[in-house]
């Protein structure tokens, strides 16, 4: 078999992918780009795998079924060199490689981009404000992630090119912004000027309320422009306005990990060239492809002020507010995301590397069907669109348990700081709004203790891992100062090399586990009464194979 580069080119050799079982687009692909540059209504920020998996995706299957004539423009505001070797070099196309529980595989070139800009480069940035000029665009999704909506460092202060940006001033009729979300609100102060046009500003990030953590990032340079002078007061009063800008909450769902060199080599053995993963320098882990599972969920609340694609015929969810927030609840602070997070710290702990293979942990299994059965479903209220009882059922015994997903509990890890307050505070909130006693938790306390524990960087057999990036990571390290000396190895074996007592956990986990921003409650608070339990949990794991002891003990 000949080799092939994925690009333009290489498409017209239909032979090719044919032989090779990657499908190709069912759609005049030069048209839908010049159908795009004319009149474009999609905008897409964040251009990362879970874009190219999903929403990309919905994309093209309105493109094949003739519902739409336009495509996607892809912007990415953190990381250039995506734009640069996971677009540029392959003329904006993909393969999405579709892992199916059942083992067999689905492959198909994604090509509904008909741009890909780089929010660093001053000629993209100005062709992202003519986009936002037209009267035709519809709407801007985002996939950023949680922390790309911050404005605030730990402390509470502004970020510095946030505290640049809110300063901003005219140089001639041109303005400009560092910060990411500065640059979102210049590209609607632009839309404002030039006809104050209607827009959906469409977060399709796992964080509660998304569409609200979107407008509030938005609101805050609006409310400072117009005061300082750099918009006027009519800008404000736009943004605020959802029948002129919506900022739409949603509900996503689909396990979309980094890409996996197993893909990249059944690709390359399929006559394809350059399918080979690279880490960024900003530590993103990009391809020319992207692998993930089959099950998918978008949830919309169903509020565009200047119409929108028929996602619902490419099988999206829209429905009123109150039901995404139900489902968005019911996803993530029960049914997948703290299943994940608690995966996430105690495999790491217990030296797995992989999602898949914590399922066949029985302890690790017992552990997440506690927090989902046992702690989440008493207090989730069900969307009725979706049931939660069914859905944990999906994750639980299809989707996590993918012996095809090569998910990785590091790339889980990653910012738990600010998921955890969410994934795990929000229930417990639940909790003390109902009435319903807190104190009877047990799993989910020690998912907290077993997250300060895994701050150590030891595991359980006393061998030291990377802990996953977290903005959080530094404030608890510290706190937990001293605390490794308990575990460590001497030659074969572990053996604990200093004791630690109850006073000491207390004084240094306190000012931790009352902190709101880690937890999203404080512990100590009458109403949860969980502090000295995590306190115990820890304490108990800081002797040498203690974390296995500590799952069997408190599973039963």
């Amino acid at each position: 078999m000949d080799c092939m580069k994925l690009n333009s080119e290489s498409l017209k050799n239909t032979g090719f992918w044919k032989q090779a079982g990657i499908t190709l687009p069912q759609f005049d692909r030069n048209a839908m780009i010049a159908a795009t540059n004319a009149a474009p209504k999609w905008v897409h920020f964040g251009a990362g795998n879970i874009f190219r998996a999903f929403p990309a995706a919905l994309a093209q299957s309105l493109l094949e079924r003739g519902s739409e004539t336009t495509g996607i423009i892809a912007a990415e505001g953190y990381d250039e060199e995506i734009i640069e070797k996971s677009f540029a070099a392959f003329d904006n196309l993909s393969i999405l490689v579709t892992l199916k529980s059942d083992g067999t595989i689905e492959k198909k070139v994604i090509a509904p981009v008909a741009m890909a800009l780089n929010m660093s480069f001053q000629p993209h940035i100005d062709a992202l404000r003519k986009i936002f000029a037209s009267p035709s665009l519809q709407m801007a999704s985002f996939t950023i992630t949680e922390k790309g909506y911050s404005l605030y460092d730990s402390k509470g202060i502004f970020f510095s090119d946030i505290t640049e940006d809110l300063t901003v001033e005219s140089t001639g009729n041109e303005k400009s912004c560092k910060s990411f979300i500065g640059k979102i609100a210049l590209l609607l102060l632009d839309r404002y000027e030039k006809g104050a046009f209607p827009i959906a500003m469409v977060s399709m990030d796992n964080c509660s309320h998304n569409g609200d953590v979107l407008f509030n990032a938005v609101k805050t340079f609006a409310d400072v422009w117009a005061e300082n002078g750099t918009a006027d007061k009519g800008f404000l009063n736009y943004i605020s306005d959802k029948t002129k800008v919506s900022f739409p909450w949603t509900m996503i769902d689909k396990i979309t990990p980094w890409p996996d060199y197993e893909a990249g080599n059944m690709l390359t053995s399929c006559g394809l060239e350059d399918m080979n993963g690279i880490i960024t320098a900003k530590n993103t882990y990009i391809a020319p492809f992207v692998n993930a599972e089959e099950t998918q969920y978008l949830v919309i609340e169903d509020a565009f002020p200047n119409g929108r694609p028929a996602l619902e015929k490419a099988g999206v969810l829209f429905t009123d507010r109150q039901t995404v927030e139900k489902v968005e609840r019911m996803k993530v602070c029960t049914c997948l995301n703290p299943l994940h997070t608690a995966l996430a710290i105690f495999g790491t702990l217990l030296g797995y590397e992989l999602v898949r293979d914590t399922m066949k942990d029985t302890d690790l299994v017992k552990l997440i069907e506690g927090i989902g059965y046992n702690e989440g479903l008493p207090v989730v209220t069900d969307p009725l669109i979706i049931n939660p009882k069914e859905f944990l059922k999906e994750v639980i015994e299809v989707r996590l348990p993918n012996p095809f997903i090569p998910d990785t509990l590091r790339r889980i890890a990653i910012d738990s700081s600010l998921k955890i307050p969410i994934r795990f505070g929000e229930t417990i909130k639940a909790y003390i709004k109902a009435g319903k006693d807190c104190t009877g938790l047990k799993h989910i306390p020690l998912v907290f203790a077993g997250w300060l524990r895994y701050h150590l960087g030891i595991d359980d057999d006393g061998r030291p891992f990377e802990i996953s990036p977290d903005p959080g990571n530094e404030t608890i390290k510290a706190a937990l100062a001293g605390f490794s000396r308990c575990i460590k190895k001497k030659g074969n074996d572990i053996e604990p090399s200093g004791k630690i007592t109850s006073c000491q956990i207390k004084e240094k986990l306190k000012p931790v586990l009352s902190n709101t921003s880690f937890f999203g409650v404080d512990l100590y608070a009458a109403e949860c009464g969980l502090g000295q339990r995590v306190e115990s949990y820890f304490m108990q794991m800081l002797t040498p194979k203690s974390v296995r002891r500590i799952l069997s003990e408190n599973l039963t």
